[in-house]
């Protein structure tokens, strides 16, 4: 292909080429060209323009299939666009020599299209440079046109479109010949020229203006009559027209607004009336009499009245919102006269279509093109409507005379025009959610007492209207739901009399309890009471009084049946007076039954099936939403309910007989509701009446009622959803569904509520539609019979099926059609229900029948019973699952494709092949793949139908997906069938082109990854996937170009870089705002996995687009691309869209294109939140809060918003609150990611830094904005909004709280926007305010003050105020609010403040720790705001304490209720807790294990405060008592219990929580929890008291730290590990204590002289065993242990030769990892000092093991440099364990000392270690040896010699820093015990002079060596000083001369280094020091040795010499000296 792109076409290559790959040559080639006209240098393009002109003519010569000819048109147009337009006139005129031929042939006629395509197209671009030759060519076009074929007449007018939209106002002389042939062609049999001539009418309304002005009539009636037998793409062209024409009519253009001859504008009645006349009459205009009403004409056809809702929808689009919001008031009034016109109500299905046609019109008008105050004034004028509709009717029935004649004909048409009224009011409530909230209390408009007005209306469906409004209004404001539910149970109970009454009050309760359903706050509990009483009454005196009965049982049932949708937890307390009721309805046994038969009448039959249905429909609810009652015991006594129901359905038909058609209505809906029952249950639990159950079904479904339900009422959900799309887009997902649905319901019409009330209560926040009893009937029994069918016989199942069979056979026309859908229908359910629970269908006696039903269903002319049956044969041979019988049915198929001619057999059969292995797992035969592919090419081939290609190619992409790479061998000739197809198939079959695109987009999947080679084949399969996508995006069809995106979308993901991103981007971005649904959601699509990887180039690509277009070509975006890019746009959307799939794409769209570019445009996406949250029409009032300002935001008055001049902020106007909540969160995830990236984006100073170097950009640098966006939402009206912004500012506390100011240091950024915050929270904290707004406040409140940000105490009382606010509304409890929530949610909002105040206080006192201790606080906090909570805080909450300590603990006891294991339920209080109460124990856990973490915290933190001193303090102000038992400070309890025992259970309480929490976490904030928990029991054990608690209860203790052993092995957390040990320690410590105490107390008790008697205490007792899981020290050293372990894997023989233990591999140790073994080190050493000393002995192996085993590796370096504070901690530790009393105990005393031994044994071998050792930690360690253990440890041999020889050692050393330690620790021993000392004297004494004695000979050079001398002279010292006193004399003398021999004399002196002279100057002062000491040996010496007399003499002389040389010196200096001296360095 690449030789194709050239400017001409390479005609050598070309020929080369057989037909099929000449034809893509060209495709591609013209591809090539149309990219490169507008490119190419125009001097080139003359040059060569003539040989492209003759190449393209020579194209369009060749019968160029229809892509091709769009192409060729496309570039002949602009090639003389670009060029020379001299000759454009030859070729005008070739075309039209061309269309005037008189060659027929069809060989021919692709060349005649081509020549129509390219006169189109060229004078489209040329436009009037061409007007001499156009009157020739729109003569000759409309000549043609008269003798043209369906193709022929689809060109042409497609080419008047485009020479009207080139000539423009030139055109005017043709335009009624124009209109004239459009006339014609508008009302043409193919519905492609219907297409086309609509879209060529639209474009000459732009100029005709006698089309909206005179022929205005005319038209409208034209399109009616193309409305009628029109298809989906009909209507949306016709209504587009038509729809375009009204606003024309309403609104002229301004270019055509100037006065014309016999223009005029229309009024809106005049242009409603028009379309009223479609709508009603099918065609009479409102200037002709309308005699077809007089004549009783037949009603218009519902493809009209679709056809005229989607003009209407229109009309409204196009004169746009402003429009709309100024004429609703007189638009409403006439759309809802279509309703009330009395050939509206002819039949009710009749009625339901005009209803839902008129509210479609309102939802798409109102709920489409209004903002939210547009919609609110919108529903003022519903309100008004409603009114004057009610107070007429009101009227009119109070006169008695006319009652009659207003019941007949007023209410009839009343009774429509309400429900669609009271329709669009609910939708409206429900689209502003708590917006809507101002609106409902406005006292002038009234809605709600309207609304409940309508509630006695005379019809039912107005009454169910109204209670779904009242519905809509409790879910938009669910305060109101309380209300409500209120104001009409006490209307019903005053009213019980009226039959209206007790009907709409009892239907408004029930949508009441519906709406509880999506009111997370719920209602009371006590209301359900309410409710069942209500019904009861109901029930009870439904007998009363005849009149009302129906409606008294009707209500009661559909009472409770609401009642039941409130869940198990209310229903619990109910389901006894349940079973009762329904066992008083029913009767007991079928004796009883066959009495009642025996008598009554037909009314009271009535009443009693109308209660007795709804008995069952409550039963259904009850499985439904309370499934987990239904226990054993429950379904036992609902099973005689249900066994008399099924009896008493035989016995209803002899009823109906003798009773006539009065009960036939109530028997239909007892059958319904018993079999919807049924369904839910388990078949056998009703095994007994199986067989009268199916006998009753199959007459159902084979019955005269089978009719009544519409096919796709049953076949849709059995079909597979790829095979719906061969039925055309009337089963997609179109904007238009809502009113599409009620062409295809036959009959039926489309569903309403009042054919079943009991809907009004059922989940969902759509109107509920169900269908009419009969037709539902049908629906219910498929469903029943496909769950029944498995558990029947397999006789039964035979005979079932070979009955349906029979039934087929026997009847013909309509009913067999009828009877074949309903019994297809239910072999396919029954199939699919066996397939999901793997069941066997039987034998073949089974099969047989079933084949025969689904093979009569395959060869139905039905399309869409074919659909079912392939699937259900699919589903068949999934069931059967035999290979022989599934090969069977494909040769089945083959056969009859072979020799079928018809449409509908070889449409079936194909299908069938398709689908037939779906579910086995695919094809795995080639031989079986090959004759598929084989016969589906044949028939894709076939193009006398085009039905039969798109089935049969449809099923070749289910092939190609089935067959996976087996099909890889077949991919080359697909894809060039799918070529071939593409090019030649006509745009008027779009059928054909969508199973292409599917057969395109199964292909490219198949190649899958292997589309990304470079081969020259894979090159070659790539290039025709780009070119078959290229073909369909240039399809006028919308489901094609649908395709298109998604294979590019598929491309793409396999080899992203060979989809060229500039040219899709645009294609998408074109089709953004399609009105064609499935098109959006393809681009959205598309481009939110473009966005993943590559969201920069998309918006570049994006920008670019609209740049390049005419603002004509995105005129429908609202927010241009241009202006705020493609994120706008799609904003812009997402406020549009009403789809939920769509916003979710779009939604995930915005989240990746923020994600990708955020770093890099994060102003841009600021800003555009920023304007997004500003689009709202109230949003004017809404500024930023200025710090000195914040009194002026009390006084701000909300409803200025409204009276303020509204100036556009932005680029967005009225944008609808979930798309601002939208925006807010996304600032939010912004915020995040900056978390992860550049730290500048917290650091003001950095950021400010580094943007003068750079265009970055920070997030800090936008501050101010984020926190006037946050104040704008949490300010709104929206509730939702208010959460949101409350959440955006928690973020930006929690981000910026400790980023400093650098302008002011010392203070921190967020101080400036105190009063913004402050002014933020306040509105959540006021009395209306919802529970859920004030819990979030509160956590807004506690993370605002515990940021530290605010210190003056001024402005923190502030704050502080709003929670003391809240902690008043705690204190006065749910008792005294107005209840209008659920109980539940005053717990969530007690539990937040409570939690709020406990981190409050943990706050406080953590910054009253850290102000003790400063130099921590400035650790911790460098930089920081100062003193974040200190004493001030900790002084506002003190007042509270009292108070807040007795409502923690009560909450801490609650929590632990509620966390107790089910089979403890019995133990919780039947009256509820402190907080909560019994009904709402399920929903409150949630809100305590939220909750429970900080107040634990707090508690702990307030009982150390305390040390668990019990203070009388006044009275808790509590509303309901507290009763913690004595947990809480009640005096009763107090008087009972005492001090201790409060203290006890509080204790126990806190440990409790900890230790069930600790064992396994299970919250949403597990870490934070954890930490919580761990420093809640350090706070206890720092406290005496609860410390001695633990240590005297070893099992506690033993619990403990086995919890903390599983915590310390699964979080990994270094903080949670630190915490972790520090709890042993003190738990270790509480035992160390407590055993003290004990032998303290033994000692004392005993007496002195008995201590050789006394008892040791301590684990091991006598026997010294330690016993795991009762043992502490065990379960100490398990934590020990693990964390050593870890840290140090060598330590374990297990771990020493895996990788991660191998010695000699440097781990570098991090300070945490340094602390953690500290830690386990200090723990390790008490362990043996809270054993007996036979447990110490047990114990002490292990602790000797581990510390030396942790010294071995630090001497080794495999803990890395840095560990000197390790090296200290674990010789701290060794000292501890030698120094133990355990070592000298009498029992103990000789194991230790083998021991001990032992381990000096082990520590002198990591001498001999292969790596390098540090010698100076080895001898420390030593050294504490020797000085820590008894002397009977060290002073045997060989341990004493080889200790001798390592000092030995260590003194011959090279290294001045190893000899000077030596020296150390040789000094050290020399001091210590005698009998260790004596013996290294003896042997190292020598030695240490020997070395002292060569210091004169090689003097110190260095510090280190002069260090060394000086600590070896110390060492001398330390000797003179242990040596006996008759040696000591020697001793002296021999150090006296070594110090005399490090004197200079006074000539080297001068000259000698530092360090020598150091020693020179130590040695003489030292001598100074000691001769006067040991004045005689001094003499002595002196003496005996003249030379060192004189040596010393000279050195003393010189050194006074030089003392008075400095004592003169500073005077000779003192000039210039300062004066004052400054004596302190304060630097």
């Amino acid at each position: 292909m690449e030789q194709a792109h050239s400017l001409l076409l390479n005609e050598d290559a070309c020929s080369q080429l057989g037909e099929d790959q000449r034809a893509e040559f060209v495709f591609e080639w013209l591809r090539f060209l149309k990219k490169l006209l507008p490119t190419i240098d125009r001097v080139d393009l003359k040059q060569n323009q003539k040989r492209l002109v003759e190449q393209l003519t020579a194209v369009m010569m060749a019968s160029p299939g229809a892509s091709t000819r769009s192409l060729l048109a496309h570039c002949l147009a602009h090639l003389y666009w670009m060029g020379d337009s001299f000759t454009s006139t030859l070729t005008v005129d070739r075309c039209n020599d061309i269309i005037r031929s008189k060659d027929d042939s069809p060989s021919f006629l692709p060349t005649r299209l081509a020549a129509v395509a390219c006169l189109g197209a060229m004078y489209e671009q040329l436009g009037r440079l061409l007007i001499n030759s156009f009157k020739e060519t729109m003569a000759n076009l409309l000549k043609a046109l008269k003798s043209a074929e369906s193709q022929g007449r689809y060109e042409i007018m497609l080419c008047i479109e485009k020479l009207l939209k080139g000539l423009g106002v030139s055109a005017a002389p043709c335009h009624r010949d124009v209109y004239k042939a459009a006339r014609a062609c508008l009302t043409d049999r193919s519905t492609a020229v219907r297409c086309a001539a609509a879209k060529c009418l639209l474009e000459l309304q732009r100029e005709a203006v006698f089309l909206w002005s005179t022929e205005l009539e005319n038209v409208a009636s034209l399109c009616f009559r193309a409305f009628e037998g029109s298809n989906y793409d009909v209507r949306i062209a016709v209504s587009k027209l038509l729809g375009t024409l009204m606003a024309s009519a309403l609104e002229p253009k301004q270019a055509i607004a100037a006065p014309r001859a016999g223009s005029r504008r229309s009024c809106l009645e005049e242009v409603m009336e028009l379309l009223a006349s479609g709508f009603l009459r099918g065609g009479a205009g409102f200037l002709r009499a309308g005699g077809d009403m007089l004549k009783g004409a037949s009603s218009v056809s519902r493809d009209v009245r679709v056809g005229v809702t989607q003009a209407c929808v229109v009309c409204m689009c196009t004169l746009r919102g402003p429009w709309l919001e100024a004429n609703f008031s007189s638009l409403l009034p006439l759309l809802l006269e279509l309703v009330s016109h009395p050939r509206a109500t002819q039949s009710p299905a009749d009625a339901i279509c005009h209803r839902h046609c008129v509210s479609f019109i309102l939802r798409a008008s109102v709920g489409g093109l209004l903002g939210e105050k547009a919609q609110i004034a919108a529903a003022r004028e519903i309100c008004l409507v409603i009114k004057e509709q009610k107070k007429a009717i009101d009227a009119a029935l109070c006169e008695g005379n006319v009652e009659m004649r207003v019941s007949s004909m007023d209410v009839a048409s009343s009774q429509h025009v309400l429900v669609c009224s009271l329709m669009e009011l609910a939708s409206i409530l429900q689209a502003l959610c708590s917006t809507a909230a101002p609106l409902l209390h406005d006292s002038t408009t009234g809605i709600l007492d309207t609304v409940i007005s309508v509630l006695l209306h005379p019809s039912a469906s107005a009454r169910l209207a109204a209670a779904w409004c009242l519905r809509c209004v409790a879910v938009a404001v669910p305060a109101q739901a309380a209300v409500s539910l209120d104001r009409c149970s006490e209307r019903l109970a005053a009213l019980k009399s009226c039959p209206e009454a007790v009907a709409g009050y009892s239907a408004a309760i029930a949508a009441l309890l519906g709406a509880v359903q999506h009111c997370p706050l719920g209602i009371p509990h006590d209301k359900s009471k309410v409710v069942v009483g209500l019904a009861e009454d109901l029930l009870r005196s439904a007998a009363q009084n005849s009149r009302i009965s129906i409606q008294r049982a009707h209500g009661g049932w559909l009472l409770l049946s609401a009642l039941t949708t409130l869940g198990p937890t209310v229903m619990e307390n109910h389901l006894a007076r349940m079973l009762l009721l329904w066992r008083c309805a029913f009767p007991q046994s079928v004796k009883e039954l066959e009495g009642e038969l025996r008598r009554g009448d037909a009314f009271t039959w009535q009443v009693t099936l109308e209660g007795r249905s709804g008995a069952l429909c409550a039963m259904k609810n009850l499985v439904v939403y309370c499934r987990d009652l239904l226990s054993d015991e429950v379904i036992s006594r609902l099973l005689p309910i249900l066994s008399c129901s099924v009896a008493l359905l035989t016995q209803l038909p002899s009823l109906v007989k003798s009773y006539g058609h009065q009960i036939k209505h109530s028997f239909t809906v007892f059958r319904l509701r018993v079999y919807e029952i049924l369904a839910l249950l388990p078949p056998n639990s009703y095994e007994v009446s199986l067989g009268t159950l199916v006998k009753q079904l199959l007459m159902d479904l084979t019955g005269t009622e089978s009719a009544a339900c519409a096919e796709l009422n049953l076949l849709p959900p059995l079909c597979h959803s790829q095979d719906l799309a061969l039925l055309g887009p009337a089963l997609h997902d179109t904007d238009q569904r809502y009113i599409e649905e009620q062409l295809h319901g036959d009959s039926v019409g489309g569903g309403s509520l009042e054919y079943d009330p009991f809907t009004i209560c059922e989940k969902g926040q759509v109107v509920p539609a169900p269908l009419p009893p009969p037709a539902a009937l049908i629906a219910a029994a498929v469903r029943l019979f496909a769950v029944v069918f498995p558990h029947l016989a397999v006789q039964q199942r035979s005979q079932a099926l070979e009955q349906f069979c029979e039934c087929v056979r026997q009847l013909k026309g309509a009913r067999q059609q009828a009877v074949h859908i309903s019994v297809s229908a239910a072999f396919c359910c029954t199939l699919k229900c066996m397939a999901l629970g793997c069941e066997a269908l039987g034998p073949e006696e089974v099969h047989k029948p079933g084949l025969a039903l689904l093979m009569g269903a395959l060869e139905s002319p039905n399309p869409l019973l074919r659909c079912a049956a392939a699937e259900g044969l699919a589903r068949l041979a999934q069931a059967i699952n035999d290979p022989s019988f599934t090969v069977s049915l494909s040769l089945m198929s083959f056969d009859k494709l072979k020799a079928a001619r018809d449409v509908v057999m070889r449409t079936g059969h194909a299908l069938a092949l398709g689908a037939l292995y779906r579910y086995l797992g695919g094809i795995s035969s080639p031989q079986h793949l090959s004759s598929c592919v084989g016969v589906l090419f044949t028939l894709s081939q076939d193009s006398t139908s085009p039905e039969v290609q798109t089935w049969a190619l449809h099923s070749l992409s289910m092939v190609v997906d089935l067959a996976g790479p087996l099909y890889h061998s077949h991919v080359e000739a697909s894809l060039s069938l799918v070529l071939r197809l593409l090019l030649t198939t006509p745009h008027t079959h779009a059928e054909v082109q969508r199973s292409l695109g599917r057969c395109l987009n199964a292909l490219i999947t198949s190649l899958g990854p292997d589309l990304q080679g470079e081969g020259a084949g894979v090159c070659a399969l790539r290039t025709s996937c780009l070119l078959g996508c290229a073909v369909m995006q240039d399809s006028p069809d919308c489901l094609v170009q649908a395709l298109a995106i998604g294979c590019l979308q598929q491309l793409h993901m396999f080899s992203a870089r060979h989809v060229n991103l500039a040219g899709l981007v645009p294609s998408l971005c074109v089709n953004l705002c399609s009105s064609f649904l499935s098109l959006r959601r393809a681009v959205v699509a598309c481009l939110r996995q473009l966005a993943q990887r590559e969201a920069v180039e998309v918006s570049e690509h994006a920008v670019t687009l609209v740049k390049e277009l005419p603002r004509r070509d995105y005129s429908q975006l609202d927010v241009t691309i241009k202006e705020v890019g493609l994120e706008g746009a799609l904003f812009s959307l997402l406020d549009r869209e009403s789809d939920l799939r769509l916003r979710l794409d779009i939604q995930e769209t915005l989240g990746h294109m923020m994600s990708s570019a955020a770093a890099c445009a994060l102003a841009h996406w600021i800003k555009l939140c920023k304007d997004v949250l500003s689009a709202s029409s109230d949003s004017a009032g809404a500024t930023l809060v200025e710090t000195n300002q914040e009194e002026d935001v009390d006084r701000c008055d909300d409803s200025s918003a409204f009276r303020a001049k509204h100036e556009p902020s932005g680029p967005f106007h009225s944008l609808r609150w979930s798309t601002r909540v939208f925006a807010v969160e996304c600032v939010c995830r912004l915020a995040v990611q900056c978390e992860s990236g550049d730290p500048a984006h917290f650091d003001m100073a950095l950021a400010q830094e580094q943007r003068l170097h750079g265009s970055a950009d920070f997030l800090v640098l936008h501050l101010g904005e984020l926190v006037r966006m946050a104040f704008m939402a949490a300010t709104d009206h929206s509730e939702q909004l208010r959460l949101a912004g409350l959440e955006m500012l928690l973020v930006i506390i929690r981000k910026f709280a400790s980023v400093p100011e650098p302008e002011f240091p010392g203070h921190v950024i967020l101080e400036q926007y105190q009063a913004n915050v402050g002014a933020a929270l306040r509105p959540a904290f006021s009395a209306d305010a919802p529970p859920d707004v004030t819990a979030k406040a509160c956590q807004v409140c506690s993370a605002w003050i515990a940021s530290g940000v605010v210190c003056d105490f001024r402005d923190l009382r502030r704050v502080h105020q709003l929670l003391a606010s809240s902690l008043l509304k705690v204190q006065a409890g749910r008792d005294v609010s107005t209840s209008l929530y659920n109980e539940s949610t005053f717990t969530m909002e007690t539990l937040a403040v409570l939690k709020a105040w406990a981190e409050v206080y943990i706050v406080a006192v953590q910054g009253t720790v850290r102000q003790e201790s400063p130099a921590g606080w400035q650790e911790e906090e460098p930089g920081g705001a100062g003193e974040p909570a200190g004493v001030g805080l900790l002084h506002l909450v003190q007042g509270d304490l009292p108070t807040l300590s007795r409502l923690w603990l009560a909450a801490l006891q609650d929590h632990a209720l509620l966390t107790l294991p089910p089979h403890y339920a019995s133990q919780l209080p039947t009256s509820g807790g402190s907080f909560y109460t019994a009904e709402t124990t399920v929903p409150v856990r949630q809100h305590y294990c939220g909750a429970w973490a900080p107040i634990l915290h707090a508690t702990a933190l307030w009982l150390k405060s305390t040390e668990f001193v019990m203070v009388e303090e006044g009275p808790a102000n509590l509303s309901r008592p507290v009763t913690p038992t004595s947990m809480g400070h009640s005096t009763a309890l107090a008087r009972i219990k005492s001090p201790e025992d409060i203290s006890t259970e509080r204790l126990h309480l806190i440990l409790g929580i900890t230790v069930e929490f600790l064992c396994s976490p299970h919250s949403q904030n597990q870490m934070e929890n954890i930490t919580s928990c761990l420093h809640a029991l350090q706070a206890l054990l720092d406290v005496p008291w609860p410390r001695s608690k633990v240590g005297n209860d070893q099992a506690l203790s033993v619990e403990i730290l086995s919890v903390l052993h599983r915590l310390i092995v699964t979080r990994e957390a270094p903080a949670v590990q630190q915490a972790v040990l520090e709890l042993v320690r003190q738990v270790v410590y509480a035992a160390q204590e407590h055993v003290r105490e004990k032998r303290h107390s033994a000692e004392v008790d005993d007496g002195a002289a008995e201590k050789e008697t006394v008892p040791e205490f301590g684990e091991g007792h006598d026997t010294g065993g330690l016993v795991p899981g009762k043992s502490l020290v065990f379960a100490a050293l398990e934590l020990c242990l693990c964390t050593l372990v870890r840290k140090l894997p060598q330590l374990s023989p297990q771990l020493a030769g895996s990788p991660t233990g191998q010695k000699g591999l440097v781990c570098t140790f991090s300070d945490i990892d340094c602390r953690l073994v500290t830690s386990a080190l200090g723990i390790l050493s008490e362990l043996p000092s809270i054993c007996s000393p036979e447990g110490s002995v047990s114990v002490l192996p292990t602790v000797l093991y581990l510390l030396l085993g942790v010294i071995r590796e630090l001497v080794q370096g495999s803990a890395g440099a840095n560990t000197g504070a390790l090296v200290s901690s674990a010789l701290q530790a060794l000292r501890t364990v030698l120094s133990s009393p355990m070592s000298r105990a009498e029992k103990s005393r000789a194991a230790w000392a083998d021991l001990l031994r032992s381990a000096l044994a082990t520590l002198l071998q990591c001498w001999d270690s292969d790596h390098g050792v540090d010698e100076v930690i080895l001898l420390t360690a030593l050294t504490v040896f020797l000085l820590c253990a008894s002397p009977e440890v060290t002073t045997v041999e060989p341990l004493q010699s080889r200790c001798i020889g390592k000092f030995h050692a260590c003194l011959e050393s090279k290294d001045p820093t190893v000899l000077s330690r030596s020296y150390q620790l040789l000094a050290s021993v020399f001091q210590g015990p005698a009998a260790v000392a004596g013996p290294f004297i003896r042997a190292l004494g020598s030695g240490l002079v020997a070395l002292l004695q060569q210091v004169e000979k090689s003097r110190p050079q260095s510090a280190t060596e002069l260090q060394a001398a000086l600590d070896g002279v110390r060492a001398m010292e330390a000797l003179v000083v242990a040596a006996e006193e008759t040696h000591r004399a020697p001793l002296v003398a021999v150090l006296l001369h070594i110090l005399i021999s490090f004197l200079l004399d006074e000539n080297t002196l001068s000259s000698a280094p530092a360090a020598s002279r150091s020693l020179h100057e130590y040695a003489l002062q030292n001598l100074m020091r000691l001769g006067p000491q040991y004045s005689s040996v001094f003499r002595a010496l002196m003496t005996s040795a003249p030379h060192l007399k004189a040596r010393l003499e000279a050195a003393i002389k010189g050194n006074q010499e030089s003392i008075s040389t400095k004592a003169t010196q500073p005077q000779v200096s003192s000039k210039n000296a300062p004066s004052i001296q400054l004596k302190t360095n304060f630097l």
